[in-house]
């Protein structure tokens, strides 16, 4: 297994984390550093994080999390603002599953299984996020739910189509696979439409409910087997679309 893959299975970061800190050269096997992300460690071989011994992957654990306005999506945060993972009380060590604004609200992963964060979170697999958003400049009109089912124009780049559905007079929600930064405010900006209050209500098949602020709960493992489906089917119908098939 590749060292960034390994170091994210065990539980010490995501796979992207996981490069930076092997490219910074705090990482070593068997007592020799190694700066390739793409090293292939063998069993029974020995990692190490700054000089410390990485223990084996534990149990894969997952959290659902309603993340609260004014919580960052981090595992510490250098500003010293409540971070997500401390609204746990958790003994293993936990990171959050992709991000959300420090003003956006709603469901979000804790998890130590790096191979599932990378799932959700690599855009190859397309994993679907819903959003509900309240909006400005209401009511609004069936044109600009034309636009954002269409995809509009970012600054980097045209969004791919989304699934939105009209809730209110102000309030939409919107289903997207992308994830860029502040995509849905600025899907909803380009509109005409400024975001007053957005929460995330869904990743892939599993819903935020009724689950309150600030509260948690670990995953069924009915539930991570359907998260896992659906990074197999998300990267699937992508495949499918790269040869020019029919979905």
């Amino acid at each position: 297994m590749r060292i960034a893959k390994d170091l994210a299975s065990r539980g010490v970061a995501s796979r992207r984390e996981a490069e930076r800190l092997v490219w910074s050269g705090r990482v070593s096997v068997d007592g020799a550093t190694i700066t390739d992300p793409a090293h292939a460690v063998a069993a029974g071989e020995e990692v190490a994080l700054d000089g410390a011994p990485v223990p084996q992957a534990a149990d894969p654990v997952v959290y659902a999390v309603n993340k609260p306005a004014g919580v960052v999506s981090t595992a510490r945060d250098p500003q010293g603002r409540p971070t997500v993972v401390e609204l746990l009380d958790h003994p293993e060590r936990l990171y959050p599953v992709g991000r959300l604004d420090i003003d956006t609200t709603g469901l979000i992963l804790l998890t130590n299984d790096g191979q599932l964060a990378h799932r959700l979170t690599h855009p190859r697999f397309e994993v679907t996020k819903a959003y509900r958003a309240k909006v400005g400049n209401g009511p609004v009109l069936d044109g600009a739910l034309r636009q954002l089912r269409a995809g509009v124009e970012l600054g980097d780049g045209r969004t791919a189509p989304a699934r939105v559905r009209r809730l209110s007079a102000d309030t939409v929600q919107i289903t997207i696979r992308e994830g860029r930064n502040r995509q849905v405010r600025r899907m909803c900006e380009a509109v005409g439409h400024p975001v007053r209050r957005l929460e995330r209500v869904a990743i892939g098949g599993l819903e935020l409910g009724s689950l309150r602020p600030g509260a948690h709960r670990r995953l069924r493992e009915p539930e991570l087997a359907a998260l896992l489906d659906a990074t197999s089917l998300s990267a699937a119908a992508a495949g499918r679309r790269a040869r020019g098939a029919s979905p």
